[in-house]
Parts: C-alpha cells; sequence; structure tokens
C-alpha cells in the first residue's frame, strides 16, 4: 500500500494487478511490480525506486559516478569470462557487476533495474562471488553505462580511421582548461571539424530530430541522437575536449558569438546533405562543471528536413471523424483552430499542412513563430527577437492587412487574447497551446484569463496530438499467452479483443528494438452548438469532463481510443498506447 500512499499508482491499477498475479498463467512468475509496469503502463522509475527505499537497496546516479577507464575495463574482462549462459541470463535481467570492493574478501556490487530479482543470488554464486551487494539502477542510467562498456561502433569513425586519419587525445594535465589560442588551434584542426561535419550528416541520414552535445567532464564528450522520439548515442573517440568541440560548433554557427562562453545563445547552421540543404536550429546554454575552471555548453541541434514535412492532408493520418472536423474548421473564414501537445508531438507539421490546403494567391497569409523553422511557400514569415516580441508582433500585423495568421504559441494572456479578438473580427487564425488534451485547452485558456463567451465563439476545433512509435513491419510478431485484462484496462471491448491481433516489438537489424518510426494519433475537438453551449454556460466552472463526453457523443476519438485503433490495425503496440496516452 506504499505505493498508494505515495501516489505512484492509484488503489484501482493495483487491484487489477494483484488479481492478475493470483490468477497465475503467464504472470505467476513475475512480481506485482513487474506487472505494474509491463501491463499497466506505470512507470518503471517510480515504481523500483520506491521499492528500493522500502527494501533498503542503494541506489546510484550514474550522473554522480566518476566511471574511469580501469573500471570499464574491469567490468569488460569480469564480462567475457563469464559462460555465455550467465551472460544471457544478466542480459535479460539487465544486471552487471559494477565493481569490486578492497574489503577481505572483496564484495561484489551489481547494478540491476530490478534490485528484487530473485536471480540475483544464483547469479552471485556463479560469477564466485563470497559477498555482494545490490544498488538499484534506473532503466535509462542502465543503457547509458551499457553504451560506456561496449560503445557501438560509429562507422563515421571507422571510415576515418580506414582512411589512416586519427583524433588525437589530449594528454592530462593539472591546468588544462583551454584559453582562446588553444581553441583557435583546436578549432583549426581539420579531424575535429570532419567529426562535426560527419555529425550533421550521420544525423539527416539517420533519421534524428534532434542532436545532444553533452559534456560528460572536463575531457570526454557524449553526443546523442534522438530518433523515433528516444536519445541514442553516437560514439565518440574517448577523449573529445567538450570546449573544443564546442567551440567548433559555434564557429559554424551563424548568429552565434564563439568567444561569448557565459550566456545561452541560439543560432543556426545550413548545410547541402545527399543533395538536400538541410538546417540545424543550434541551441547553446552553459552548464556547471564539477571544475569550475572549466566552461562547459551544453548544445542541441534540432534537425529542420524540408523533406519530412507533409504538406497532404491525407498523409496525416487522421482516423474516424478527426479529417472532417479538421477540413471543415479549416475551411471557415474565420475563427481560431488550435493544435495542442508536448514539444515534438508534430504540432508544426499539421499546421503547416493545414496552411498548404487553404493557400491561394488571393489570401494574405501571414505567421509569427519563434523561431521560422520551415519556410512555407506564399505565407509571409516574422520571426520574434528581442525588439520584436509576440505580443508587439501580433498588434503589428493586424495592419498588415491579414486573412489568415499562424500564431506560433500562446504564451500568455495578452497573445491569447489578441490572437482570439483577430479570430472574432474576421481572421482564421492558427496557434498552439501545451496541454494534455483537447478539452483541457478549454481550461487552460480560461485560467489564461480569457473569458468564457470569448472561447466559445472565437474557437472551431481544438486538435490534441501525439506521435507514437510503429512497429517495425520486418519483426513484429503476435503476442503470446495474452492476459485479455491487459487491453481491458486499456478500454478495449471483449469483442474487439477477440477479433484483434496484438502485435509485440521484437527487435532487428533495421530498427530501433522493435520500432521504426512514428505515427500520429489525434483528438478532435469541434467547436459544435453543444460544446460552445456548455462553454458559455460554464461561468467560472469549465467542466473539462462534460466537455468530453458531448464530443464523444458526437463522434470524437479521445488520444487512447485512436491508439488503441491503430493497434487493432497492427501498427503499434499496447506498452505505446499505455506509454503515450491517460485513461479516457
Amino acid at each position: 500500500m506504499s505505493l498508494v500512499r505515495r501516489k505512484v499508482v492509484d488503489f484501482e491499477t493495483l487491484e487489477q494487478a494483484l488479481k492478475m498475479k493470483q490468477k497465475g498463467g503467464s504472470h505467476a512468475h513475475k512480481s506485482l511490480a513487474q506487472i505494474l509496469v509491463g501491463e499497466f503502463g506505470v512507470d518503471h522509475n517510480k515504481i523500483y525506486s520506491e521499492l528500493a527505499d522500502l527494501y533498503g537497496f542503494k541506489k546510484i546516479n550514474l550522473a554522480e559516478e566518476v566511471i574511469d577507464e580501469n573500471r570499464l575495463d574491469f567490468i569488460r574482462k569480469l564480462w567475457e569470462k563469464l559462460p555465455e549462459n550467465i551472460r544471457n541470463i544478466m542480459e535479460h535481467e539487465k544486471l552487471l557487476i559494477f565493481k569490486q570492493t578492497t574489503d577481505n574478501p572483496p564484495k561484489y556490487v551489481f547494478v540491476a533495474v530490478d534490485p528484487t530479482s530473485r536471480v540475483i543470488p544464483s547469479i552471485a554464486r556463479a560469477v564466485g562471488a563470497p559477498r555482494y551487494e545490490t544498488y538499484y539502477i534506473s532503466p535509462s542510467d542502465y543503457d547509458n553505462l551499457l553504451t560506456k562498456i561496449f560503445p557501438p561502433e560509429n562507422e563515421y569513425l571507422k571510415m576515418l580511421e580506414e582512411a589512416g586519419i586519427e583524433l588525437q587525445e589530449e594528454e592530462d594535465s593539472e591546468d588544462d582548461a583551454l584559453d582562446e589560442d588553444d581553441l583557435e588551434s583546436e578549432i583549426n584542426k581539420s579531424v575535429l571539424v570532419n567529426l562535426v561535419e560527419g555529425m550533421l550528416i550521420e544525423a539527416v541520414r539517420q533519421g534524428a530530430s534532434d542532436i545532444h552535445i553533452i559534456p560528460s567532464d572536463a575531457r570526454t564528450s557524449e553526443i546523442m541522437f534522438r530518433i523515433d522520439g528516444k536519445l541514442r548515442p553516437w560514439p565518440l573517440p574517448k577523449k573529445v575536449r567538450p570546449e573544443a568541440l564546442a567551440a567548433v560548433v559555434k564557429d559554424r554557427s551563424k548568429n552565434i558569438d564563439r568567444f561569448e562562453r557565459e550566456m545561452a545563445q541560439d543560432g543556426f547552421i545550413q548545410r547541402e546533405i545527399d543533395g538536400h540543404w538541410i538546417r540545424f536550429r543550434v541551441s547553446v546554454i552553459p552548464i556547471v562543471s564539477k571544475d569550475y575552471q572549466h566552461k562547459l555548453e551544453s548544445i542541441v541541434l534540432r534537425v529542420l528536413d524540408d523533406r519530412k514535412v507533409i504538406t497532404d492532408l491525407d498523409k496525416l493520418g487522421f482516423q474516424g471523424k478527426a479529417k472532417e472536423s479538421f477540413i471543415k474548421a479549416i475551411s471557415k473564414p474565420q475563427g481560431m483552430v488550435i493544435l495542442t501537445g508536448p514539444t515534438g508531438s508534430g504540432k508544426s507539421t499539421t499546421l503547416i499542412a493545414a496552411l498548404h490546403y487553404i493557400m491561394r494567391p488571393e489570401i494574405n497569409v501571414l505567421t509569427v513563430e519563434d523561431p521560422v523553422e520551415y519556410i512555407i511557400p506564399g505565407a509571409r514569415q516574422i520571426k520574434i527577437g528581442p525588439k520584436n516580441n509576440f505580443e508587439q508582433a501580433m498588434r503589428t500585423i493586424l495592419r498588415h492587412d491579414p486573412d489568415v495568421v499562424m500564431v506560433g504559441e500562446m504564451r500568455d494572456k495578452e497573445t491569447a487574447e489578441i490572437a482570439i479578438k483577430m479570430a472574432n473580427t474576421g481572421h482564421l487564425t492558427f496557434s498552439t497551446l501545451h496541454t494534455n488534451d483537447a478539452p483541457s485547452a478549454v481550461s487552460r485558456l480560461y485560467k489564461m484569463g480569457v473569458e468564457p463567451f470569448l472561447i466559445a465563439y472565437a474557437i472551431n476545433i481544438i486538435i490534441a496530438q501525439r506521435l507514437i512509435r510503429r512497429l517495425c513491419d520486418k519483426c513484429k510478431k503476435p503476442m503470446e499467452d495474452l492476459d485479455p485484462a491487459i487491453p481491458l484496462t486499456l478500454g478495449f471491448t471483449e469483442k474487439e479483443i477477440q477479433e484483434t491481433v496484438f502485435y509485440e516489438p521484437v527487435g532487428c537489424s533495421s530498427c530501433h528494438g522493435g520500432y521504426k518510426g512514428r505515427i500520429a494519433i489525434h483528438e478532435a475537438l469541434y467547436f459544435s452548438k453543444a460544446i460552445r453551449s456548455l462553454i458559455f454556460t460554464a461561468g467560472s466552472d469549465i467542466n473539462e469532463e462534460a466537455i468530453r463526453n458531448q464530443a464523444i457523443k458526437e463522434g470524437m476519438l479521445t488520444l487512447r481510443a485512436a491508439a488503441r485503433e491503430r493497434v487493432k490495425q497492427g501498427i503499434t503496440s499496447l506498452e505505446e498506447v499505455a506509454h503515450a496516452t491517460q485513461e479516457d
């Protein structure tokens, strides 16, 4: 009940998990925590971190650990000595020998994503550990540790090696902070320049949406690509200096001062890659190092590839009545169209497709963006800057005779009110919000200070959107021994369970752990007379549940219902539905 008291799970979910375990079958040998994580989508780290506290297991935070090459070599050599069957079990359990203490006799320290696993004592005996201790490690830290121990091969570096080109490792010294002359020397090293250029090329070819350049410490760096929503390492040599790497990236970026290392900066890089012009939006933020002598910076590059921009509404993947409602809403001469969802959920893509659908020579389309990511032919795009904020830009474009206006995001009451007033005075207005679903966008606007009558009669539609991972068509397989309680908890009917083939991820050479690519799901809240009436009469009490129920009655699919449809089509898994959507 500790999990319920600490609000890790609710009582109903815990009760269902207990019943599932008591029923036996394929769940008989699983722990309650494994069932909660695997079948109900409860966050692994929350559950097992709580269990670690409950049972007295120490916890390891990889960011706070100093793991030198000697430690990594020790782990590798120990791993290579283990019999293959033991290695297979440890891989399955996500269990590693992390270190050996200097006690007499010595003690092995294991790290495990499930420190309560019953196989750990057997593994300890098998590896000859007379004494051992188990620490809890989060799944993300485990994956990062595994990558440090067994780094995947970097094809680009392999090509450099085959060409006889090596990145020189720096000698450690007591005072090794780089001054400006050192940085200039590093920037002019062609190999480091080639490494950065290769990183940009590989990110585009691998379909990454973002590149993260992270200082591990004063002497080593990490590069991660975000692919299908997950960060994946792009291996580097052991000692690539963060300051030098940052200097090269900044030197190649427009609007960024290479010598400024104490202030956040934004800029961009443009490159022709495989015959196409690609833009990279660059964000540089100073971060604190353990050694204050070094001025380290975190860098994230957003990959802006125009080839990925969808301009055809048919390719957005609307389901049920969503497409019909969306076209009806954007075809009106005035009113507001709002896209809502977290960062990276595809809101900009949907907005661009909508603008392409309505674009005609006889209408004036203006956009206000921060920053302008994609060029939209036929639109006049305004970039927000220090001397021209959202509110100022919005007031200015009213004098620019617009027919259609797109506002990148409604961040405050002033911007929201101006956007909604535009929608009420003969302009078709598009914008975005950050909320969990469509009905909660109504509450968000009210809490920002927008009056209910303005919300009710200015908005045409609110679309909530998510991107969920697609199962790899080459390796996905039907689930075996499926417990009907799992799809039932996600909202499937008994009839749907009987008629649906449920697939699960496997993993092969052509995908990333069983998934390849992503697809959108939408929740389209069209403002019918009944919906407008509910909002208009709500006064100071916006009832999201009443709005949601009325919209469902009128044919709206919730995000979870839309995700269920993707499962029925064999496109995604039950696991992805649980992780990407909330309960209806």
